[in-house]
């Protein structure tokens, strides 16, 4: 059964753009497609390094496993056919005659591709009319116009291709996809315009492309069969699909889509999570206003702005100065947090009740405990502030003291520079807590203390999670201390962002379980 089987929430097709040197090659491919859950396949006539018209189109369409859309792009519109029109247009029409389901034909020559066929257009094939701007996405009404010449050319299904300069670009192709009376391809292309393929669905798109491997991409932006089916869960989607996803620059690295969306499809929430790789936070939130967005993850360089964007912030984010959760309420207003301490404190907390055999009394197991912050940083101003509204004794450590001191002075707590750390050993029965990079993939083998001053330490925690065990960790655990780690803080913030988006209860051995793998 391919992965592309199962429940299917909506019509919209994707498409395996197929480019070979040869059509045995092209023919491996067809049934690659069909494997990974394709639901139809875009041949690509121009790839082809030997082509004879009429005995390979013929031989393509009958062996082909899906329904077939043939193209044969010139250079002139970004493809590799640098032949005359012709016999260009022949073997469209040949392709046409012999069965192909759909063709495509760009604006430019559509006029004269109709006259060539004088009305002669076999009732079963579906004739796209395509515009492909390698530039940018226009204004709306530059759009609009765009559509009806497309329309007005005598296309059956209208398709366009611009290229995102700002992911804000995407909402005025969602604009004209979702009015469209025709069938309509509408894509933005770029990483900036992912989200116009995923969302193909919710807006009304007649198909998106998804591309058989990593890399292998007709375009750029283009994500795979395997992503659109497995991580974005594409047949789930819907005209009232909620839109959330982690904003950040750069962003494609994130493991957040992966967790949030199985969960989601595990227990049926209507919602999908997606990467937005967004350069200015005020236009983004500006644009997507809309209920259809509704929750957002903030990562680097936006936590500061972001908190700026919203309407009420949690107190504690106003402290730190920095939200890293955005959730758009009823009443469209934006409420801003910051989960990033929560993840990190609550996972230090069960750590300690770990070592405790759980039992606490009453409050927390931090309460009283002198807690040892490295890093000045956001991260590290979450922490610090965390730590103190659990009732512990806080000191900042930094490379530069000045900061240490800055941040000690805000919450109430001693200051140290980096490198006092080693030597100060006041009591036993610690907290030790990394928020810089230190000791991050690819300097593994750097750590922010030395082995011999771990031993007054009784928790360790890193924030650092390439790799899971940092030598901090490592040297920590050989010392006897208990240690927590950065993907602890990854999961643990992300059960409170998904309770705030969902509403519901956060499914946290699943999470535990998606992160292992």
């Amino acid at each position: 059964m391919g992965s592309g089987e199962g429940i299917r929430r909506n019509q919209a097709l994707i498409c395996a753009p197929l480019m070979a040197d040869t059509v045995d090659q092209m023919v491996d491919l067809m049934h690659k497609a069909k494997s990974k859950g394709a639901d139809i396949v875009e041949i690509r006539l121009d790839h082809l390094k030997i082509f004879n018209p009429r005995s390979d189109i013929e031989i393509m369409i009958k062996v082909c496993p899906l329904p077939t859309l043939f193209t044969y792009r010139p250079i002139w519109e970004g493809g590799q056919y640098a032949g005359d029109e012709k016999s260009r247009f022949e073997a469209l029409q040949l392709a046409m005659e012999l069965g192909a389901d759909h063709i495509d034909i760009e604006l430019k020559a559509a006029h004269e591709f109709n006259n060539f066929l004088h009305g002669n257009k076999p009732g079963k094939c579906k004739v796209i009319i395509s515009s492909h701007n390698y530039a940018s996405t226009p204004p709306i009404e530059d759009l609009g116009n765009l559509v009806a010449r497309i329309q007005a050319a005598g296309a059956d299904i209208i398709k366009f291709a611009t290229t995102a300069l700002d992911i804000t670009d995407v909402a005025r192709v969602f604009q004209i996809t979702v009015h469209s009376q025709v069938p309509i391809i509408a894509m933005v292309m770029g990483e900036r315009g992912l989200m116009s393929r995923i969302l193909c669905p919710k807006f009304g798109g007649y198909l998106t492309f998804g591309s058989l491997e990593a890399g292998q991409v007709s375009a750029p932006g283009q994500p795979t069969i395997e992503e659109l089916v497995n991580l974005y869960n594409f047949r789930l989607l819907e005209p009232d699909t909620k839109v959330f996803g982690i904003i950040g620059n750069p962003v494609s690295h994130s493991k957040s889509p992966k967790l949030y969306n199985e969960a989601f499809k595990s227990v049926g929430f209507n919602g999908v999570y997606l990467h937005l790789l967004v350069d200015d936070v005020p236009k983004f939130f500006r644009t997507y206003s809309s209920m259809d967005f509704t929750g957002f993850s903030v990562t680097i360089p936006h936590k500061e702005a972001a908190l700026a964007c919203c309407d009420e912030v949690d107190p504690v984010a106003k402290s730190i100065g920095a939200v890293n959760c955005v959730v758009r309420r009823p009443d469209g207003k934006l409420f801003g947090c910051n989960t990033d301490y929560v993840g990190a404190i609550s996972s230090i907390e069960d750590g300690l009740l770990g070592l405790q055999n759980g039992s606490t009394g009453t409050g927390s197991p931090l309460a009283r405990k002198l807690f040892v912050v490295i890093g000045a940083g956001g991260a590290g101003k979450a922490l610090a502030y965390g730590a103190k509204e659990k009732g512990a004794r806080v000191l900042i450590a930094n490379r530069t003291y000045d900061r240490a001191r800055e941040l000690a002075d805000l919450v109430g707590g001693q200051a140290l520079s980096l490198a006092e750390l080693d030597n100060f050993r006041p009591e036993k029965g610690m907290i030790l807590a990394n928020t810089t990079s230190i000791g991050m993939h690819p300097k593994v083998n750097e750590t922010p203390i030395s082995k011999e001053a771990l031993a007054n330490y009784m928790l360790v925690f890193d924030a650092v999670y390439t790799p899971k065990i940092t030598r901090l960790l490592r040297e920590a655990a050989e010392s006897g201390a208990q240690i927590v780690t950065g993907v602890d803080m990854f999961i643990g913030q992300a059960y409170e962002q998904y309770e705030r988006f969902t509403g519901l209860p956060a499914p946290k051995e699943q999470f535990k379980k998606i992160m292992e793998n």
